[in-house]
């Protein structure tokens, strides 16, 4: 069941995709500073996080794509996370998602700004499993649990 989302207090802490914060933790072992990020986060506290790094997975790893639907589907048990490999990562990204939902928790954040396309953090879109460069409609496993959980997920701004 999805609960929903509460107001977002302007001065409430924002959870934001560490990547997006120029933490070198993307799956190519780089960041992705932006400033319409900076710009969006605005003067409230950033909370960074990656769903990633947290779940034991390195940096760099191997792209990881949801195969089968997107991070509801995989929350549900009808899809799963793999790596371009076919290594089966769904247990890392669902142990990632909890985690980002315990960060944003303990740190009163009722908003993620999450990276785009990603199989963790994607909102609205993510690659569609076949590591071609498609996109589908679809949120990762970590924005699909924090939007359960009655967190407002917003996708990163782009430059």
């Amino acid at each position: 069941m999805k609960l929903a989302p509460v107001p977002v207090p302007a001065s409430a802490p924002v959870l934001v995709s560490a990547c997006l914060r120029g933490v070198p933790c993307r799956f190519d072992g780089q960041g992705k500073a932006s400033d319409a990020v900076t710009e969006a986060i605005g003067e409230r506290r950033p909370v960074s996080f990656c769903p990633e790094v947290a779940a034991g997975l390195p940096t760099p790893r191997r792209p990881a794509e949801i195969v089968g639907g997107d991070g509801h589907d995989v929350l549900d048990g009808r899809a799963r996370v793999v790596d371009d490999t076919g290594r089966d990562v769904t247990r890392e990204f669902v142990d990632g998602a909890q985690r980002a939902l315990q960060a944003a928790r303990g740190s009163g954040c009722a908003e993620a700004l999450l990276m785009s396309r990603s199989p963790s953090c994607g909102r609205g879109t993510v690659y569609d499993g076949t590591f071609t460069g498609e996109l589908q409609e679809g949120d990762g496993v970590t924005a699909a649990l924090l939007e359960r959980n009655g967190i407002t997920v917003r996708p990163a701004p782009r430059d």
